[in-house]
């Protein structure tokens, strides 16, 4: 008995070891036990919202693909200092946000040596597209994410950048028709003259600018559109000549950031508009006391829906409609262009070399491209968050609806896995749009009382309408797929961003400044010294290349 005992003691052991062994070989490699949910890791260089760890719709998907992602979203720090930081370290999360920087410390995998054992990554896209995003040495590093349309194209949301303003402002006005800068201030500096506050006395804010970061963009590219340009994002491209264009030196630049001093000089702009962080911004805009501001709708809209329902805004008219701008009225506006005509090949989602489970990673984007679970991300579940009719429509009740912004149900029920890849336009049915407010019945039925007035009064059905809709200017839109690229190791990458800097630090006191000329004059001549030929002539290069 006395050896039998010891026989199977020392089985019991070798068995404990090899479990022991597998299980830190499993927490090592990632792999995990037959039957558990692989747990990836990804880091995304922009702002988000952290999900509750028993998110409802996120454990469906992870029961359905065998996998789930935990998102690690930019905080307190930059995004430059934030990718430094993991450069420095050489240890990244299994997903990134992909760019040049990343590519060239060796972060980054090529998606080509993988994507013919994944059919939704492989047909994401079309070949002539992928080679958009080919690198030097041949390979793919990044997927899009986003502006990929399947068949029919429904815009019903502008998601680009425009002048933004609360439909109170408009509807106390008439409704009237605002195309120009000037207009738009003027009726800003007289809604606030008679409206000083809100209806619980807090302040009412005239016009705020977003100025931190990368977000800078809400300053300083202004110039383009309002001469009636689309957003190449660096440069205005002239249309029949072909020709690169400066637009921070034009006489509507010059003009543009004469009109800012002089809002400034009447107390019409933020004083803090310079100094807040983009949490800052958001808090207040959350508040309702923004009349006005430029912005992309998808830096602002979706971090402050919560709170506009939550407080009632729309009661008071707080939402936000965009205003076709320009800096004078001959001039046709095109603050918005198809989302299909402007794929972003600059950077997407990429799988790391830190990575332990590359096949897993590539499979857990794969599955998140598929159908099934595309509804359960934009749509959630049937039954809970929408109803199907007996044509295969997608609908929802009006208690349905009201649960899109809630706050508590956006951490614990809804997983949208907003910066991984998704199919837009139409999906495979053939019926239902992508995603539920691109679906005209429902948009038009969920918009807040204040906004479905304000559409109304000007004729319009949607955000789009507000503005107008403008087919792809050219073959080289848009430009920013390049300058976004640009890194130090290049001459035309370094004037690039010293130029940024020197705009980062002049045009804030441009707007603030007493003596306007003096100080647009010290802007210029810093400005000059960059040497910005040398970046527009890389401009100029890589139009013609792209045009040929």
């Amino acid at each position: 008995m006395g050896k039998k005992v010891i026989a199977c003691l020392l089985v019991f052991c070798i068995v404990i070891v090899l479990f022991n062994m597998y299980i830190n070989k499993a927490a090592k490699e990632n792999i995990q036990p037959k039957g558990d949910i692989k747990v990836f890791t990804a880091f995304f260089d922009t702002s988000g919202q952290q999900l509750d760890s028993n998110n409802k719709i996120k454990k469906k998907i992870a029961e359905i693909t065998g996998a789930e992602c935990d998102e690690i979203w930019l905080g307190g720090s930059t995004r430059e200092s934030a990718i430094n930081d993991y450069i420095a370290d050489g240890e990244y999360p299994d997903f990134i946000s992909g760019c040049q920087e990343l590519l060239e410390a060796g972060a980054l995998l090529p998606v080509d040596m993988y994507w013919e054992d994944y059919p939704n990554i492989y047909n994401y896209i079309s070949q002539d597209e992928w080679d958009k995003l080919r690198q030097k040495d041949g390979h793919i590093y990044w997927i899009p994410q986003f502006g990929v349309v399947n068949g029919e194209e429904r815009e019903v949301i502008h998601q680009g950048e425009a002048f933004w303003i609360q439909t109170r402002v408009l509807k106390w006005a008439g409704y009237p028709e605002i195309r120009t800068v000037d207009e738009y201030f003027a009726l800003i500096g007289d809604y606030i003259e008679a409206n000083p506050v809100m209806e619980d006395g807090t302040s009412n804010i005239p016009f705020t600018v977003l100025c931190d970061d990368w977000r800078f963009f809400c300053l300083e590219n202004v110039p383009q559109f309002l001469d009636g340009y689309p957003n190449d994002g660096c440069c205005i491209i002239e249309p029949v000549k072909k020709k690169v264009i400066d637009y921070n030196t034009t006489p509507t630049a010059k003009k543009y950031f004469q009109i800012l001093n002089r809002e400034f000089k009447k107390g019409l702009i933020d004083p803090e508009s310079f100094t807040n962080t983009y949490e800052e911004y958001i808090v207040k805009l959350s508040t309702g006391a923004v009349l006005g501001m430029v912005d992309q709708w998808w830096d602002f809209a979706y971090d402050i829906n919560s709170s506009y329902e939550n407080l009632a805004l729309y009661t008071q008219g707080c939402n936000y409609v965009p205003l076709p701008i320009t800096i004078s009225r001959d001039i046709k506006n095109q603050w918005h262009v198809k989302r299909s005509n402007e794929l972003d090949v600059s950077g997407g989602i990429s799988v790391t070399i830190s990575c332990k489970d590359v096949k897993g990673a590539f499979q857990f984007i794969n599955d998140l491209l598929g159908q099934e679970i595309q509804d359960l991300r934009f749509w959630g579940i049937e039954g809970e968050d929408y109803e199907i009719d007996a044509n295969g429509l997608f609908y929802k009740t009006e208690s349905q609806n009201s649960r899109t912004n809630q706050p508590d149900l956006q951490k614990e029920h809804f997983c949208m896995y907003p910066y991984f890849p998704r199919k837009e336009g139409i999906s495979t049915d053939g019926i239902n749009a992508f995603s539920p407010e691109f679906q005209e019945d429902i948009f038009f039925d969920s918009l807040l009382p204040d906004v479905k007035d304000c559409f109304i009064a000007y004729g319009c059905k949607n955000y789009v309408d507000m503005l107008g809709n403008n087919e792809r200017p050219g073959k080289w839109y848009p430009m920013h797929s390049y300058s976004s690229n640009l890194t130090y190791l290049t001459q035309a990458g370094r004037v690039w961003k010293n130029m940024g800097e020197v705009k980062r630090k002049w045009l804030p006191l441009v707007v603030m400044a007493d003596d306007f000329e003096k100080v647009w004059r010290s802007y210029m001549k810093a400005y000059k010294k960059c040497k910005p030929e040398i970046f527009f002539k890389s401009l100029q290069d890589e139009l013609n290349r792209r045009i040929k």
